[in-house]
């Protein structure tokens, strides 16, 4: 008896003990099923969102180019010396604005020195011939002196004119200095650009070399190299986009002014010319530049900004907005891109709204 009532209590209690097992799985499971909500964009977050529409373009094809700024030497003046002589006073550097008219250094020449000896010499020669002419007119007068002699003196003294203009034109030309120095003038306003001279350097009128080179930079040239496989896609008068290392969030507008119809035979390039314009003087000679020239081909095709796409696991997506509790993840199949606008395929159609900002945060919650 007491044995059957074991064995019926052993029984009741794994009875039991299952019940409250399949209970506790049954909650379990009940746990565990999906009650995530639709996700929506923060109202902080929608506000600083960029909402962009899916459009049909034209297809534009971007080709970059390296290159770099140059001063535009059809802006530009090179300061020659005319004399020999010893430099000093030098305090003009390299990258210094100058003014027109400005002096830069003088030249210690004696050269300038006999200019001006030249020139005395010339004004009293012109006195002398001047009193002579005078005093011969004079005892013409009284038939003591000829007609000869008074055409003489005033030969003589027209003479003495010429030689004092030409004496002063070349002085005027060497600086008009009366101290035996040479002054180096600017003669544009700008900045210097080269500089090739220093205190103490001894010149010589004949060395070939500039003293100094001044550019306005109100304009400046940017040379680039066109490979072979793009020469066909650039033409005089595109219009280009320049950037620069030292200003990335900057674009300077600029057209192809010049393209040199010859393969360097080294490197197999040709050489493309921007000019542009350079307000504020922002842009300096010889910064690394990159070209961008934008060519729009006949066919059209879907286009979204290129902030809104998102590379993930090889597959390029965008996020689809349709309010800000109805946000999707498409992917969409890239045809190409010119660094502003991207081609798409298929994965939109027009007329659609994407994030064209922070969509990298949106599709990061939406897939968590």
């Amino acid at each position: 008896m007491f044995s059957r009532f074991i064995k019926l209590s052993v029984c009741s209690l794994l009875f039991t003990g299952g019940l409250v097992y399949l209970s506790a799985c049954k909650s379990k499971e009940a746990g565990t099923e999906d009650t995530r909500t639709a996700y929506t964009i923060p109202d902080s977050l929608l506000r600083t969102l960029t909402i962009d529409t899916v459009k049909m373009s034209k297809i534009t094809n971007s080709i970059k180019f390296n290159g770099v700024v140059d001063f535009n030497p059809d802006k530009v003046a090179n300061i020659f010396p005319l004399i020999s002589g010893n430099v000093q006073g030098i305090k003009a550097q390299l990258g210094d604005y100058v003014t027109a008219g400005e002096v830069l250094g003088t030249i210690k020449s004696s050269e300038i020195a006999n200019y001006n000896a030249a020139l005395t010499n010339a004004e009293s020669n012109v006195k002398l011939t001047a009193a002579l002419l005078a005093k011969s007119e004079e005892m013409a007068k009284s038939g003591l002196a000829s007609q000869v002699d008074v055409t003489t003196a005033k030969v003589n003294y027209d003479q003495a004119v010429a030689s004092k203009l030409a004496a002063e034109k070349i002085l005027s030309i060497n600086g008009n200095n009366p101290h035996g120095e040479y002054l180096i003038k600017s003669p544009i306003n700008g900045f210097i650009v080269q500089k090739n001279v220093n205190n103490g350097m001894a010149i010589r009128a004949d060395n070939g070399g500039s003293l100094f080179t001044i550019s306005d930079l109100k304009e400046v040239w940017v040379q680039a190299n066109v490979y072979e496989a793009s020469i066909n896609n650039v033409h005089e008068g595109d219009e280009v986009d320049v950037a620069t290392i030292t200003y990335p969030d900057k674009v300077f507008k600029g057209k192809i002014d010049k393209l040199m119809n010859v393969l360097d035979p080294t490197n197999k390039v040709m050489k493309m010319r921007v000019e542009l314009p350079n307000p504020g003087y922002l842009l300096k000679p010889q910064m690394f530049a990159t070209v961008t020239v934008n060519n729009d081909l006949p066919e059209e095709a879907i286009s979204v900004p290129n902030n809104a796409l998102i590379f993930d696991h090889s597959q390029y997506f965008v996020i689809v907005y349709k309010g800000n509790k109805n946000a999707e993840i498409r992917s969409v199949d890239i045809i190409s891109s010119n660094g502003k606008t991207t081609y798409i395929k298929n994965g939109v159609k027009p007329g659609e709204m994407v994030v064209g900002s922070q969509a990298i945060l949106i599709y990061g919650a939406l897939n968590s």
